[in-house]
């Protein structure tokens, strides 16, 4: 398992690494990409309503001071359980290089809702340093049904594409989401470090800025056995301090007036950095 946060040269160990999320528009193909009558594409196209929000939410986030972003596809509800569309694949790509070009931070990459063999696909165009999967181990019932874990394609992609410096962040009872079968807390973590060999793992509340249980983070950490943990959702400037974990994934706190469809805001970018 690799140190961490080796792809965080700026951030100091002594504080959590502020990982800034840029929310993609709805991307070509989804149910809220614009179109005019007809299927012909509106003016602009896919840089005016794609490329120009992502990169200003990017250079944002540069601006504010975070230490790393990481792109997701969250316009494109509603999702894919496991396997995203080419076209989906190929505009992440395209919007996760432009992202990184723009910032020159560390990148991540979510191909939602669970499709990891498509973001290892974006990350080696991309220049990505890290992939999220939503479900790397076991089963969850979510609102795209029944989404399993695909540790053994995952890990074999990643080394067929010759990406072992590419960190797999996995969620451990991912938001949005309900276990299979319950089980206890220790055995989900060993099947997701031990045996699907996550090199960090994710915390988050039951949704999409949703808290994070504080207690739950502290048994994460003590069962992680000096894994990274990460909190992957509703961190704001009162919460940022509380967990000790070793990075902050923040999306809509960050935004204009903490708005999820707001562009981020590098001043609240600011603030909560130097809270850590």
């Amino acid at each position: 398992m690799a140190e961490f946060p080796p792809i965080f040269p700026g951030a100091p160990s002594a504080r959590p690494a502020l990982v800034g999320v840029v929310h993609l528009p709805p991307l070509p193909g989804s149910p809220r990409y614009p179109v005019a009558t007809g299927g012909v594409e509106t003016a602009g196209g896919f840089d005016r309503f794609v490329l120009e929000p992502a990169l200003a939410d990017a250079r944002a986030l540069r601006e504010g001071g975070a230490d790393a972003v990481i792109v997701e596809n969250f316009g494109d509800v509603p999702f894919f359980a496991d396997r995203a569309p080419s076209e989906t694949v190929a505009a992440m790509a395209v919007a996760a290089r432009a992202v990184r070009e723009a910032c020159g931070l560390p990148l991540g990459v979510n191909v939602l809702r669970n499709d990891a063999d498509a973001a290892l696909s974006v990350a080696a165009a991309a220049g990505a340093s890290f992939i999220r999967v939503n479900v790397l181990a076991g089963a969850m019932v979510t609102d795209q049904g029944l989404v399993q874990g695909r540790a053994a394609e995952v890990l074999r992609k990643r080394r067929a594409l010759g990406l072992d410096a590419v960190h797999i962040w996995a969620d451990v009872l991912v938001k949005h989401a309900s276990p299979l079968v319950a089980r206890p807390l220790e055995e989900d973590l060993h099947e997701l470090l031990d045996r699907s060999l996550a090199d960090a793992v994710i915390v988050t509340g039951a949704g999409t800025g949703r808290a994070t249980d504080a207690d739950l983070v502290a048994e994460v950490r003590r069962l992680s056995h000096g894994a990274p943990v990460l909190i992957g959702s509703g961190v704001n400037e009162q919460t940022a301090n509380g967990y000790g974990a070793q990075g902050l994934i923040v999306g809509t706190w960050l935004k204009r007036q903490g708005q999820l469809a707001e562009p981020v805001d590098p001043g609240r970018v600011r603030r909560l950095r130097d809270r850590l």
